[in-house]
């Protein structure tokens, strides 16, 4: 989520650290081999027919379009692609000669593209033209873009698979003499004396508990697709822990009965939830930590006095806590087949230069002399102030930096206090806890034929056991036939997911084994 956090911000960054170039030590720049430069066609994914690519007539003559092939020594013929429509372009026969996905090689939305031999492996080319990439980027990331022990894909990744938080109004726990809840018990306390103190939404939910599995954490029972576990030698969805998922349904009644949780939780959407968090309207919440620069900002405008800080998420009995862990690509690019080779290796060089600090800064600032400036070493950068300018700054440092760790842009949270508070909180709280599991890429062919028993999302759960659990919290069901939940998800299905899930862990074929983490 983007705010403005002020007009004119000075940022003290030293010109060595950032004025990064592509005449390293690691990197030759295209221009050095070839004087022309390198022409090939790129496309980049949209889930919106809408923004500012679309207010844009030929985007290859865009100004930012045009600036990044005058950095990288390259002419792009750039496109837009919405993500419902990559199926029809696989399908035809005008496919770019790049082609950014949000998916990774065996994912739906790439169709099969990439085990029809639509675009080639790249590890060769990894080799020799992109140190940077294979230095950064985290083995499972490579992993995630891989098909048949082959690389496909040049990922937009994330080294710290932990993204979601747990925010707290420090103000008001001040007001209410307690100190930051470290376990389910402690938490509920908080919340009893925040509504003590008026608060309208001691913890806030939302419907399908989407950003409200807080709970479900601390019991390590989320119920999502990366969320299988070993038990008695078969891989199963968390949520069969029968002991600790009722122990957090009886904690999430015991928060609706006593008030502590809106009546209403099922219903409210996205976009109340965040108008409640910015009318300074909840006491505790959950959200990607990016969100601290816009929920300080914002909750002042409405609350001057309200304070809002990260705090370690509470534990359960098993000293678990936090949210599942994110997969760790978000986008991927693929280069096709019928790129001739010289091409394919000044492409690989294009996405190893988005490594380098040049790329951040131009990414991150823009221009210099026209988005920024630099004055004794010091950048001034004014943020955007309205809807347009705010979506042309999206485009520049989010649609067209690809390859990049995708956690957070570190040089424009240095810009204040409330940025460094937030890479703070990424890196030494939000990064030590979180939920790994075991995932399927790709997913389980099961999941196709048992649609309601399939994770909705990688942050959705089943629509059967999503019903039954909101069912069991409003007290419509017995929390203690829980166990006839898993029997029914058996019944209608589960046991050819379970044996399916199974199998493939054991043969190691298409494991997303989150259990291994990096820390």
């Amino acid at each position: 989520m983007k705010r403005t956090v002020g007009t004119w911000m000075i940022i003290a960054i030293a010109a060595a650290g950032t004025a990064g170039c592509f005449h390293d030590d690691t990197t030759k720049h295209p221009a050095a081999e070839q004087d022309k430069p390198a022409k090939f066609s790129i496309s980049y994914t949209t889930t919106s027919s809408s923004g500012y690519f679309s207010r844009i007539g030929d985007l290859s003559r865009e100004k930012w379009v045009l600036k990044l092939g005058e950095l990288t020594h390259t002419s792009l013929e750039v496109k837009v692609i919405e993500e419902s429509k990559l199926p029809v372009m696989f399908a035809g026969s005008s496919i770019p000669d790049v082609v950014g996905s949000n998916g990774t090689p065996t994912s739906t939305i790439m169709s099969g593209s990439v085990e029809a031999g639509v675009f080639m492996p790249i590890d060769d080319l990894l080799k020799q033209y992109a140190p940077n990439l294979l230095k950064n980027v985290p083995k499972d990331a490579w992993e995630a873009v891989s098909y048949n022990g082959k690389t496909y894909g040049i990922p937009t990744y994330l080294t710290n698979p932990s993204r979601r938080a747990t925010f707290i109004r420090s103000d008001l726990l001040e007001k209410a003499g307690l100190k930051p809840p470290q376990t389910v018990e402690e938490f509920l306390d908080v919340l009893r004396a925040f509504k003590k103190l008026g608060v309208e939404h001691p913890y806030l939910m939302r419907e399908n508990l989407k950003y409200a599995d807080i709970i479900l954490g601390a019991y390590d029972v989320l119920p999502y697709r990366d969320q299988f576990e070993v038990v008695n030698g078969q891989v199963v969805p968390k949520f069969f822990d029968v002991k600790h998922m009722e122990k957090a349904l009886e904690t999430y009644k015991t928060m609706l009965d006593e008030g502590l949780i809106a009546k209403d939780f099922a219903t409210i959407s996205s976009a109340d939830f965040i108008s409640y968090i910015r009318s300074g309207k909840a006491g505790i919440w959950s959200s990607n930590a990016i969100g601290l620069v816009d929920f300080r900002t914002s909750i002042k405008q409405a609350v001057p006095s309200a304070r809002v800080d990260i705090i370690p998420s509470p534990k359960g009995p098993e000293g678990t806590g936090g949210y599942f862990h994110y997969t760790p690509v978000i986008s991927a690019f693929y280069i096709n087949k019928n790129v001739k080779p010289d091409t394919a290796a000044r492409i690989i060089q294009f996405f190893d230069w988005m490594q380098t600090p040049e790329a951040e800064r131009f990414f991150t600032f823009g221009i210099e002399g026209d988005t920024y400036t630099t004055v004794a070493g010091r950048i001034q950068y004014q943020f955007p102030q309205t809807k347009e300018a705010i979506e042309e700054e999206g485009w520049r440092s989010g649609t067209l930096w690809g390859a990049h760790d995708a956690v957070a842009n570190r040089m424009r949270l240095q810009l204040d206090q409330n940025g460094r508070d937030t890479l703070f909180a990424l890196d030494h709280i939000v990064k030590y806890e979180g939920l790994p599991g075991i995932g399927f890429n790709p997913d389980l062919i099961s999941f196709a034929k048992y649609q309601d028993l399939a994770p909705i999302t990688q942050d959705g759960a089943p629509r059967l056991i999503m019903d039954h659990i909101i069912k069991m919290i409003y007290g419509k069901e017995p929390i203690t036939d829980w166990p006839k939940v898993i029997q029914e998800y058996r019944q209608k299905g589960g046991e050819e997911i379970i044996k399916e899930a199974t199998q493939r862990y054991n043969r190691r074929e298409g494991i997303v084994n989150l259990y291994e983490t990096r820390f």
